[in-house]
């Protein structure tokens, strides 16, 4: 028998010997010194030849440690310096027209400002990727959108490998995917389809074909993960004529066409692999079963691969070993042994990189869980085990860790349990109605019309970050650490009292994430100290591990936010990160639903907020910026999601008096099909993501969808160094007018300020508080 040490003894002997550094199969994410070179470069203190070095080699360091473990099946053009769906974009040459491109290949001035804007021109809309909080760059096209071959990424990345001798499959976004996630552009009719493009953009697919042919390639993966949506069948019908039309152009060449991060239903199933011309397929085998049951069932094509997405790729938990060899024995009875690829369920991007750097975590803990490179070992171990080269000690340690982490005390809390429980047959919803609640909030308040506020944080200063990093390696006291945070808090609250913004914030100095911070409060959460996983571009976050029920010992915010409020007689927001965000963006249990962890967080932030009610805090905003991100992808999955994720909103604020102002906030996704269940969620006021979106939520309200709750849509991107003018500003408010009522429209930025420089808080929040300014003098003077 191992014990919870031998066994992360054992793991750990393993990764190091096989998979030290490995980012991810079958893809790999920019790691921290990319995110550092890409800031240096946009702060100036680089050159584009820095950051290619930079790029260049760890490329070139990661291939070869793939090489090292074994990975037969290496990938390129995985590597990039925003997102994958921006890189098609400029392979393509699909660059709108106010970034003034005229052609050539792409560099990284038109390239980064189609991800973050310049001076002039502000970027294009941003939104997750899929139900995951990685996020891509949209692209906008129309029916007079010139292309072409305008990046020669994939090809050089290909060339760039096997130049150290090593053979590796170009990745592409496949053209279906591509234009399914592509939006009309600006000045386009909305009805306008992309997917009518599809002939105008396949000849450029063929060149990069043709070269990378030419280059020696033998393998091509086309990533295609719509194929998991309910599509239409005229959509689904153009995966037929894409690779019917394509089919020359790959001859001689092995065609992967990837799914991930869903079940591929029955229709895309029997359409996917009836394609002439492709040589395997890619499933996801580990978010639902259908797909392994359409395998069984329909049958799977002769002579076809079928990469088997066995080992999860989107959470740290160690995979079942015994149970995906099952699994894998029972499909190879069906493809045959020489054609069955073991394989992550999608690109690991989406969980950390490697276990052994946490000399943190305990034992116990560590030993149930698996990083990139502890996942690479997994699936070298299920390949070897089908080809009767089973390792029976790693097998052995691996059910120990399994069986530890079932029959571990740590992980279960009865109390938590039973009061989760409990909570089934009320809807939690507060006694009164909004508009009543409004009206008596604001004769507490007595807010303007167009009341100001911005999202929750402000900039992140290097000094602050030091002040964090000492007190948390204990080189500063406590003492001194209170005091530098209240002195940064003052700063913060004198400056929004300067810019006359109507509610302010604390600046959330204390907190290096607005998960992290909360889940380190939490009981049955653990941390990692280099778990960082890539959100977008630059930006990186280090998901909490919630590997237990959760409770909250104490208060969390109080302390802050009683001080914050004692700097100003104007209303201070109290700052809380709601359970549905909490909840996905975390890596989560993946041993009971995860509506029940849901619900115990719910039950947690519920006493926070109570506590900051009971200390003064007459505005408290509970962030659910991820609650679209959860969504399911398919439709039938959709409605049981919102009523759980709505329902744990409401669990948290029910008990507030109706004068407290319950704010919520969303960003970065489409909200406009899920209005009604934002509506149902009952808060007071709701700050939400619009001007990086070209306005579109606004669109919901000229359809008639009635808002009675107070609104604001932001006015200016925050993801972006530019800086809108007043005027800008005042004509998206105008917008908002034409649509929504005068008295429920607040102004604010899209999102928080931690990202950006004072040296552009400053003048935008200017602005910004000058627009509202301006229209409420224009609205007075019509009255």
């Amino acid at each position: 028998m191992f014990d919870s040490q031998d066994v992360i003894n054992y793991l750990l002997i393993i990764s190091r010997k096989m998979a030290s550094h490995i980012v991810g199969y079958p893809r790999m994410g920019p790691k921290r010194e990319l995110k550092f070179a890409l800031e240096s470069f946009w702060d100036g203190k680089s050159s584009a030849d820095d950051l290619q070095k930079v790029a260049t080699d760890l490329r070139c360091s990661i291939w070869k440690q793939m090489t090292d473990v074994g990975i037969k099946y290496i990938p390129s053009n995985t590597f990039s310096y925003y997102d994958q769906v921006l890189d098609a974009t400029a392979m393509l040459g699909a660059v709108p027209e106010r970034y003034n491109y005229t052609g050539g290949e792409i560099g990284f001035d038109i390239y980064f400002s189609m991800a973050r804007g310049n001076a002039s021109v502000p970027a294009m809309e941003m939104t997750k990727w899929f139900d995951t909080n990685y996020h891509f760059i949209v692209p906008e096209l129309g029916p007079n959108t010139k292309f072409s071959y305008s990046s020669h990424k994939a090809v050089s990345e290909y060339k760039e490998a096997k130049a150290l001798g090593i053979e590796t499959i170009p990745v592409l976004i496949g053209p279906v995917t591509y234009l399914l996630l592509s939006k009309p552009a600006k000045g386009v009719e909305k009805s306008f389809a992309p997917l009518s493009l599809l002939e105008s953009i396949l000849p450029i697919y063929k060149e990069v074909i043709a070269e990378l042919k030419a280059a020696g390639a033998s393998w091509i993966q086309f990533d295609e993960p719509t194929l998991v949506l309910d599509l239409e069948s005229h959509q689904l019908e153009a995966f037929t004529k894409a690779y019917t039309e394509l089919e020359s152009s790959l001859s001689g060449l092995n065609v992967l066409i990837e799914t991930y991060f869903a079940d591929v239903p029955a229709e895309a199933y029997k359409i996917i692999t009836a394609l002439k011309g492709v040589s395997g397929f890619g499933f996801d085998l580990i978010r639902r079963a259908k797909t392994l049951d359409l395998v069984k069932s329909a049958g799977f094509p002769a002579g076809k691969y079928l990469f088997a997405g066995v080992v999860d790729g989107r959470n740290i938990w160690a995979n079942d070993l015994a149970s995906s060899f099952s699994t894998l024995q029972a499909l190879e009875a069906i493809v045959g042994k020489d054609k069955l690829v073991v394989s992550t369920s999608c690109s690991l991007m989406h969980t950390a990189v490697d276990l052994v750097n946490e000399t943190k975590l305990d034992n116990e803990i560590k030993s149930w869980l698996a990083f990139a490179a502890q996942k690479v070992v997994e699936v070298n171990a299920l390949a070897k085990a089908l080809a009767g080269q089973k390792d029976e000690a790693f097998f052995s340690a691996n059910a120990a860790a399994q069986s530890s982490r079932k029959s571990s005390p740590r992980v279960t809390n009865e109390e938590v349990q039973k009061a989760a429980a409990a909570l089934k047959g009320s809807d939690h919803r507060r006694a009164t109605n909004v508009s009543a609640r409004l009206d008596a909030q604001q004769k507490k308040l007595n807010l303007p019309i167009l009341p100001t506020t911005t999202i929750g944080s402000f900039p992140q200063t290097m000094d602050l970050r030091r002040v964090r990093r000492e007190y948390k390696a204990n080189k500063i006291s406590e003492e001194e650490y209170v005091k530098a945070i209240k002195e940064e808090i003052n700063k913060v609250v004198k400056l929004q009292e300067e810019l006359d913004i109507d509610v302010l914030v604390h600046g959330e100095p204390e907190r290096n994430d607005m998960v992290e911070y909360f889940g380190e409060q939490l009981s049955g959460f653990a941390f990692t100290v280099n778990g960082w996983v890539q959100s977008y571009g630059s930006r990186c976050v280090k998901p909490p591990i919630i590997y237990g029920d959760v409770s909250r010992p104490k208060a969390m915010t109080v302390f802050w936010s009683k001080m914050a409020q004692s700097m100003t007689a104007r209303p201070m927001k109290g700052m809380l990160t709601g359970p549905v965000t909490i909840l996905n963006w975390s890596f989560v249990r993946n041993d009971q639903p995860r509506f029940e962890t849901c619900y115990q967080i719910a039950l947690a932030i519920k006493k926070e907020v109570e506590d900051l009610e009971a200390a003064g805090i007459q505005v408290i905003q509970i962030d659910e910026a991820a609650l679209r991100e959860g969504l399911p992808l398919r439709k039938s999955e959709q409605a049981f999601y919102l009523d759980w994720a709505v329902h744990s909103f409401r669990i948290t604020n029910c008990g507030v008096q109706d004068t407290t102002q319950i704010h919520t906030h969303m960003c970065y996704s489409n909200f406009n099909d899920i209005i009604h269940s934002i509506i149902n969620m009952d808060a007071d006021v709701i700050t939400i993501e619009n001007s990086r979106s070209d306005e579109k939520l606004l669109s919901v309200f000229r359809e008639g969808v009635k808002y009675g709750a107070g609104i604001g849509p932001g006015v200016y991107d925050i993801h972006s160094p530019r800086i809108p003018s007043t005027e800008e500003i005042a004509d998206r408010i105008n917008k908002m007018l034409a649509v929504l009522e005068t008295n429920i429209l607040w102004v604010n930025p899209d999102c928080g300020l931690k990202t950006r420089k004072y040296a552009e808080v400053n003048p935008a929040l200017t602005n910004m508080v000058s627009a509202a300014k301006v229209l409420r003098t224009q609205l007075a003077s019509t009255k």
